[in-house]
Formats: structure tokens, C-alpha cells, sequence
């Protein structure tokens, strides 16, 4: 006899993995682009500031030279623009991603995923890159261009949580979305070290490689990715358990019966080994269903409460996605490079929080106990963290054990649940509202996120890191 893991995988096949592939690398490839920022923070802050570090001209050009390229008086003044970045960023990805789940359950998700990645990938180029090589600075183009960055990306992740919904259905899928929603955290890591590696050349390069490799991997999504099971004649309910959230407007009745067979008049629909076999008959085809409104989606059972939650939760974790290489070079006094080695670690946490709560939330089939748990226990794990010592070794220790008990909960919401939102009893016999609902959810939470970010800098600014983290105290609460 088959043991149950195999079981379990032998539902899927190569389909499944491309799609599974495609995906994760998709979301990996964006955030690793969006962590370079928060990766070269300091740099950029000596880079709009008066010092004699400053890269753009020799240490003993004339004042006039130099002087032209610094947009702030001090350190303080640019560690607030960045927040102001920040929060642009979030405020323009939350107003994004309300539109984008409505069109992406409107369109082809791969063309949206495709336009999303490589779109993004050119203006964080220019951002970065082409700026610096120009030597121009300023403040209304920076603003410009990453109004127009959140809103590309916010492109991005109603599409691969869709794609992920349409071929894995309801069973296991806490496990198979909380490995799946590592790819943030991966991107993370990815971002961490690609910024590091190429730091030493000049934070222009760390944008450059990234957004080379994002612009590459919309053009691979757009040439392979497949949206949908049916795109290749696999039957849903065989092959991932999806049956009741067919494209058919009669997918909640029996395949075979009576009445089919005197409604259709020689119309049969077979499904053969996974694969759809279809003979017409005379009778128009039936319209698929059309995907639900905006406000219709806003008003399903779960979706309010979870994306408030979110927006709570969200603040923290993408707190520590903007701030945490910067809090370590300063509070720290450790090198940029150095820093953003060690603040993958809370990523690596959240990978592995995600996984096995997504595990644990299958097992006991429910998933709302598992967040209050975890959720109680990072009260702690924050206390923790804000008294740890100037050591790498229980800093690393300390990062990571927060990453679990945040970024996991943070993980199953964006992912799992939504996708368990999109998927509800009430939306049987439509199956066009997953993107809408993950489109709600995180654009929610990317509003908390993006209050949270200035918020971070206005109050480290004035009261100091520990004031910060009583603030994550409160949100996490």
C-alpha cells in the first residue's frame, strides 16, 4: 500500500510543479527588487546628505560640485523621506491592488503577472540605476517613479495567488500555500545577498542586477506559465479537488443524470482519465459565469475581518522588511553589508512559520486558532528582541524566532486564507473572485503597512527604537 504522503502527491502532476514554480520564482523575483531598497538605505542616505563619502565626486572636488547633489541638510531629514518613500509605495500598492484583483478575474492572469513584473523591473532600473549614472537627484521624481512602482507591483500577487488557487484546491492547501508563501521570504534572502554582494560597487548596481532579473522572469511567466487545469484538459476534481469552483454554470450538479441528458440534446462533457473530452451538439454553449463586483467581494463572510487583521500585522512585518538592515547598521554601529546578511534570519523564521502552521492549521482544520497562538506568542518575541544584545549570534537567534511567530501568521493570511476566502461556499458556481478577495486583503493590509511606515521613522525620530517596538507590541496585539 501507498503511504498517505504519496497519496497526497499523486493528485498532482508536472502541471502542477510548473505552476507551482512560476509562481513562487515570479513573487521571489519582486521582492528581492523591493528588499534592495530597504538593503542600501544608509547608502542612499550618505548619497543625499553632505559628507565627503559622497560617491558622486571625488573627496576634494570643489563644494559647488558636490554640494548640487545632496537633496537633505542631514541624516534625519533623508531617514524621513525614506519613510515618505515608503509609505508612497505602500499607499500606491494598496490603491493598486484593490484594482488589480478586479481585473486580473477579468483578463488573463498571465498577461496582468507579466506586465506587472517587467513594468516594475523598469522603473525600479530608472529609480536606481539610471538616476545615479546621470547624476540626477529629485525628490518629485522619486516620488513619481515609486507611485507608479507600487502600483505595477500591486499587479503581481492577486495574479500568482489566483493561478495557485486555480489548480491546488481546498485539501492540504494549508501546507501547500504555506510553503508556497516562502517566496516573499525567499525573495528576501535573495535580495539581502545580491544587494550585499554588489554594495561595494555602488548601490546602483544592487537595483540594476535585480531589476535585470525580474524583467526576465515576467518575459519567462509570459511565455510559460499556465493560469488554469483546463488551459491543459486536466479535470479539476481528479486532479486537485477542485471540483465545485468550475468554470461550468452547472458544476454543482451530477456530471451524469437524467435531466442533463434531456436539457443538453446530445452535448457531453466525459471526463476520461483527467483529461475533458467534449462533443458539441446543436445548443449554444452556456455563458461561463461573471466574476463578482468589488463591494459583492468586500461583503463575503471573513474577508472584513481577516483584512483587518491583516493591516495590523502587515505594518509589522513589512516594518521589519524596510527598517531591519537600517535598525542593525545604526543601533548596532555594523557595517550595511553585514546587516543585511543578518537580517535574513527573520525571513528564514518566516519561512518555517509558515510552513508548519500551515501544517498544523490542515490538521486541525481550522486556521484562526493557530494565528491567536502564534500571534500571543510574538508579543514575546518582540519583547525579546528589543533587548537583545550587540551579539550576531543571539541577534540571528532572536530575528528568526520573531520571523516564526510574524511572518508565518502573516504568510497564511496573504495566501491560505485568502485563497480559502475566494473559494467559499458562497461563491459556488462562480469561480471568478479569488484575485478580487487577495486584492482586498492585502491591499487592506498594505494601507496599515503604509500608515506604519512614517509612523516608524516619526517615532524613532523622536522617542527612539525602543518606542518602536511598544508600537509592534500594540499592532501585533
Amino acid at each position: 500500500m501507498s503511504s498517505p504522503c504519496c497519496g497526497f502527491l499523486a493528485q498532482y502532476t508536472h502541471h502542477h510543479l510548473v505552476a507551482f514554480l512560476l509562481t513562487f520564482f515570479s513573487y521571489v523575483l519582486l521582492h528581492a527588487s523591493r528588499k534592495t531598497f530597504s538593503n542600501v538605505k544608509v547608502s542612499i542616505s550618505a548619497q543625499w546628505t553632505p559628507s565627503v563619502q559622497n560617491a558622486s565626486s571625488p573627496a576634494f572636488s570643489p563644494g559647488e560640485t558636490w554640494e548640487k547633489n545632496n537633496l537633505f541638510a542631514d541624516s534625519d531629514e533623508a531617514t524621513l523621506f525614506l519613510g515618505v518613500l515608503d509609505t508612497i509605495f505602500l499607499f500606491s500598492y494598496a490603491v493598486g491592488l484593490y484594482m488589480s484583483g478586479v481585473i486580473g478575474d477579468r483578463m488573463n492572469l498571465r498577461y496582468v503577472l507579466s506586465f506587472g513584473l517587467c513594468g516594475s523591473a523598469i522603473v525600479e532600473f530608472v529609480f536606481g540605476t539610471l538616476t545615479e549614472w546621470l547624476q540626477f537627484y529629485n525628490i518629485y521624481l522619486y516620488c513619481g517613479l515609486w507611485v507608479l512602482n507600487g502600483l505595477l507591483q500591486s499587479a503581481v500577487w492577486p495574479c500568482v495567488v489566483a493561478v495557485m488557487g486555480n489548480w491546488f484546491g481546498k485539501s492540504g492547501r494549508g501546507f501547500v500555500f504555506g510553503l508556497w508563501s516562502a517566496c516573499a521570504s525567499v525573495g528576501n534572502i535573495l535580495g539581502a545577498f545580491l544587494a550585499s554582494s554588489v554594495l561595494k560597487y555602488g548601490y546602483e548596481y544592487a537595483f540594476l542586477v535585480t531589476s535585470v532579473l525580474q524583467f526576465a522572469g515576467g518575459v519567462v511567466v509570459f511565455f510559460g506559465l499556465l493560469t488554469s487545469p483546463k488551459e491543459v484538459g486536466l479535470c479539476l476534481e481528479s486532479e486537485t479537488s477542485l471540483s465545485p469552483v468550475e468554470r461550468d454554470a452547472d458544476s454543482h450538479r451530477p456530471l451524469m443524470s437524467d435531466e442533463e441528458d434531456e436539457e443538453e440534446e446530445g452535448s457531453e462533457e466525459v471526463c476520461d482519465g483527467g483529461y475533458y473530452t467534449i462533443q458539441q451538439g446543436d445548443e449554444e454553449p452556456r455563458e461561463t459565469p461573471k466574476a463578482i463586483g468589488f463591494c459583492q467581494a468586500f461583503c463575503l463572510p471573513g474577508v472584513l475581518p481577516y483584512s483587518l487583521a491583516y493591516a495590523c500585522l502587515k505594518l509589522v512585518n513589512y516594518s521589519f522588511f524596510f527598517w531591519l538592515p537600517f535598525y542593525l547598521s545604526r543601533n548596532f554601529g555594523w557595517k550595511e553589508a553585514q546587516a543585511d546578511r543578518l537580517s535574513v534570519w527573520y525571513d528564514v523564521g518566516g519561512i518555517i512559520g509558515g510552513t508548519i502552521q500551515g501544517l498544523i492549521s490542515d490538521c486541525m482544520g481550522k486556521r484562526a486558532p493557530v494565528l491567536a497562538v502564534s500571534l500571543l506568542l510574538a508579543m514575546g518575541a518582540l519583547v525579546g528582541y528589543s533587548h537583545s544584545p550587540p551579539d550576531q549570534v543571539v541577534n540571528a537567534a532572536l530575528l528568526a524566532t520573531t520571523g516564526f511567530f510574524i511572518g508565518g501568521p502573516s504568510n497564511m493570511i496573504s495566501s491560505a486564507i485568502s485563497a480559502d476566502l475566494g473559494r467559499q461556499e458562497a461563491l459556488r458556481g462562480s469561480q471568478e473572485a479569488l484575485a478580487t478577495v487577495t486584492g482586498i486583503v492585502d491591499g487592506t493590509g498594505s494601507i496599515g503597512a503604509a500608515a506604519g511606515q512614517y509612523l516608524v521613522s516619526l517615532i524613532e525620530s523622536k522617542l527612539g527604537w525602543m518606542c518602536v517596538f511598544y508600537f509592534f507590541i500594540v499592532m501585533v496585539r
